[in-house]
């Protein structure tokens, strides 16, 4: 059995610190900032149980313990003296902020009785806490939210002085404030109404998950299933981080959890460094895409939209599946072009001994499917039951193994409180970085709601554009990465979502083409995922490349050329929404649009690999991209060449396709024959 359950943990905690330049406290100030931890966890936990508070107020409790965490737990310089221990500005700032931010609950009533008049003392402490936001923004997130945030303030007061096409009568600071900071249309608006509501709880049942030792259980499984095929630790690699990003919603996260383990196994059976971290980055970045959690965006989408978070991630299933089943088969070509072998047999732990000694983790598991899918109960029950199965799983645990291994268990009851708490306040922390960044992405929401910009956006948008919807999807992916490149997922999200997906609706109904809202929220969604490892920022990749001993921006580039897959899935289902489960009610034809979606994302994977059962040269290349279209989208070819059903183009790719493989099989089979005689 596989066990560096304690270093692993090390390795993990310490990469994230560095990753986000997190203090390491001692002493009474780690106990504090400990007991902030918990104690929003614990807050978080009574709203979604037995405590009923209205969501403003809920949504200012909330980012009043980001604030006070973010003060303490990040310095104002990464490379700061003050990263050993918490200076006295850092504390004031913490309390100062957490003031800004309840005096909304202070003067809950008199703020209602005037409504759009505020008072010099309101905009005053408004302002204070909207420069408190962007400030722990900056310290937990980086420059670019804050900028970003701060450039969107900036055009709420210059609109006057603006170019034409975008230019506005301009509001003043009491107006601006009154809107981002006194009402709930800016700071405290729907993305920080869903960070309070439904994602703490998530993020806080994967850390929990983690603390318990689930994530080292997915990856024995994952190594004892996988491990002894061709390229085996690859696809462990995969495997275990879809499961981790299942419950985890962090790439970052995903990459140095499950890559501390799996990127010395790749390297062990003959993948470069290179590879074998850009494997680990596709699929912790791939993590995302995968229900339930989704990065948090899931139930953003759903709040935005007005659906209920089934649609989400009923429409978000097959892409995700298909992005991952490709990924297995990208890790399958690498190995067959490197002539790899899987692991020696007797470094693999056998698969039905791993899987029951950790069989209790899948019980909460379980139980959150369950309540979603099937009980059909909310997220927030859903989430808060699975999380009280997992906390009676953790405390059964410890005394259990206790007995079986004839150790006390008095001992054993402590270490399982002791791995709550410590979950209560991982989850604490690591919820930080997406409620700030939620709140200053509300200012962005603000200004949009404030000003109509985006009215403007759709001006702008289509002058660029000339009207061509494919220009327009382009420009706005290639937006969506740049702008990924410094921001959070969720945030990226946030203010392209708001900015252009409403954009691409209306031009392309313009131009007689409908979408569906939701296809271009994910579409927006996705792009913002490939920033993690886009270069030359990547933050996946320096993660990944830190554990392998590569060249992060190599390890950069090859995960990009492996993610490429990701990037064709938005494009396709924009024109094809079948692919989403649009106006998809049969199962059996669902079935039968994740088997096509599959097997184009395959053809599309030998195309740029230039590989399938042996090397293929660019003729067979080009044959392989028609037939990722006549697979994953045969409306487009069947737009251009009409038939009398669009499915006799994918019967027909799968003819080829076909063809092709048993052409390569049986040439290797002649050359092999030969080589004997």
């Amino acid at each position: 059995m596989i066990n560096h359950t304690h270093g692993r943990q090390d390795a993990v905690e310490s990469a994230l610190e560095v990753e986000a330049g997190r203090r390491h406290t001692h002493g009474p100030a780690k106990w504090t900032l400990a007991a902030l931890c918990v104690g929003w966890s614990l807050f978080q936990l009574s709203v979604a149980s037995f405590v009923t508070l209205d969501a403003w107020r809920a949504r200012v409790i909330h980012i009043a313990f980001a604030l006070a965490i973010a003060y303490l737990a990040f310095p104002a310089k990464k490379k700061s003296k003050a990263i050993d221990y918490i200076p006295w500005y850092d504390w004031l700032l913490a309390f100062a902020s957490v003031l800004s931010v309840m005096y909304i609950i202070f003067d809950f009533q008199g703020l209602h009785q005037r409504p759009g008049i505020p008072l010099t003392r309101d905009i005053i402490i408004g302002l204070l806490g909207v420069a408190f936001i962007m400030e722990a923004s900056r310290r937990s997130l980086g420059l670019a939210l804050t900028v970003v945030a701060g450039a969107f303030l900036a055009y709420s007061m210059l609109g006057p002085y603006l170019p034409e096409i975008i230019e506005h009568r301009g509001y003043s600071i009491r107006r601006i404030v009154d809107h981002q900071f006194l009402t709930t249309e800016g700071i405290f608006g729907v993305p920080l109404g869903v960070s309070a509501a439904f994602v703490f709880l998530f993020v806080l049942f994967g850390s929990m998950l983690e603390k318990a030792g689930a994530g080292q259980y997915f990856i024995n499984v994952s190594f004892s299933l996988l491990g002894r095929f061709r390229g085996g630790p690859a696809k462990a690699a995969i495997l275990s981080s879809g499961l981790t990003g299942m419950v985890n919603g962090s790439s970052v996260a995903n990459t140095v959890t499950t890559g501390t383990f799996t990127i010395p196994l790749m390297k062990k059976v003959g993948y470069p460094a290179e590879k074998a971290g850009a494997i680990e980055v596709a699929a912790s970045t791939d993590g995302q895409l995968m229900p339930p959690i989704m990065g948090a965006a899931a139930f953003i989408i759903a709040e935005f939209l007005g659906i209920t978070y089934l649609d989400v991630v009923r429409a978000a299933i097959i892409p995700a599946l298909a992005s991952y089943l490709t990924l297995f088969y990208i890790s399958h070509l690498e190995a067959l072009k490197l002539g790899l072998k899987g692991s020696p047999p007797d470094e693999i732990p056998r698969f039905w001994p791993t899987l029951l000694r950790g069989s209790h983790f899948l019980i909460p598991v379980a139980a959150l499917v369950i309540s979603l899918l099937i009980l059909k109960q909310s997220p927030v029950a859903s989430a808060f039951n699975a999380i009280v199965i997992l906390m009676g799983v953790m405390v059964i645990q410890s005394p259990l193994n206790a007995m079986i291994s004839k150790q006390p268990v008095g001992p054993a009851f402590l270490d399982a409180f002791t791995d709550i708490y410590h979950g209560l306040e991982s989850g604490a922390r690591n919820m930080v970085a997406i409620a700030v960044a939620t709140a200053a992405a509300g200012i962005i929401v603000g200004t949009v709601t404030l000003t109509g910009l985006g009215l403007r956006v759709v001006e702008v948008v289509e002058a660029i554009s000339m009207g061509s919807l494919p220009l327009m999807l382009f420009i706005t992916a290639i937006a969506c990465l740049m702008l990924g490149m410094g921001l959070p997922t969720t945030a990226t999200y946030i203010v392209m979502a708001t900015l252009t997906a409403p954009v691409i609706v209306t031009l392309a109904g313009d131009s007689g083409v409908m979408i569906p809202l939701l296809a271009v929220h994910l579409f927006v969604f996705y792009f913002g995922i490939l920033a993690d490892d886009t270069p030359p920022v990547g933050l996946c990749a320096y993660a990944a490349a830190g554990i392998s001993g590569a060249d992060p921006v190599k390890t950069g580039i090859q995960s990009f050329t492996y993610d490429i897959r990701v990037a064709l899935l938005p494009f396709m289902f924009i024109y094809n929404n079948e692919i989403l489960l649009i106006g998809v009610e049969n199962f059996w034809y669902g079935l039968f649009v994740l088997i096509s979606t599959v097997g184009g994302m395959y053809a599309f994977a030998s195309a740029i690999q230039g590989y399938a059962i042996s090397k293929i040269g660019w003729p067979t290349r080009v044959i392989m991209l028609v037939i990722t279209i006549a697979l994953i989208n045969p409306y487009l070819l069947n737009a251009v060449i009409k038939l009398p059903s669009e499915k006799i183009y994918a019967a027909a790719g799968y003819l080829v396709y076909a063809a092709i493989l048993l052409w390569q099989w049986r040439s290797i089979r002649g050359k092999s024959e030969i080589l004997e005689r």
